[in-house]
């Protein structure tokens, strides 16, 4: 299993910053705002935005998170999307686990099927709630 730089501050040619939105696509704080610089859309919730892609886990009025099972809707979306994308390679953030206020129990386990993705890296701690070793 590939494995999400703790830091990442530049992307090569086919990597994409994969990261946690708002439903508004108000991308103006913690990893929303890092994937302005390659062109994450203003107002543009999900989805590949230039060098990006949004999984949203927060609502419109930026409140309070999203439910779990939106947020599984969500990433079921992105892997189908990375599934039909070899030719890109998805560096998934810890998405939900910072300014949304999930832990990283609860998001994890939605990146399940990513596990056998040979383009997806996932974070380091996802990986190992997946695997049970957390």
């Amino acid at each position: 299993m590939l494995v999400t730089p703790d830091k990442i501050t530049k992307l090569s040619d086919n990597q994409i910053f994969v990261f946690g939105s708002n439903e508004s696509g108000r991308h103006g704080k913690g990893a929303a705002k890092t994937a302005m610089k390659w062109g994450a859309k203003y107002g543009q919730a999900e989805g590949l935005q230039g060098r990006t892609y949004a999984i949203p886990t927060v609502n419109s009025s930026i409140s309070h998170h999203l439910k779990v099972e939106k947020i599984e809707f969500y990433v079921d979306r992105f892997i189908e999307f990375a599934r039909n994308s070899p030719n890109l390679h998805f560096l998934v953030t810890e998405i939900g686990c910072g300014l949304a206020g999930m832990n990283h129990k609860q998001i994890a386990p939605l990146f399940k099927e990513a596990m056998g993705l040979t383009n997806v890296s996932l974070p380091k701690k996802f990986i190992r709630i997946i695997q049970g070793d957390l």
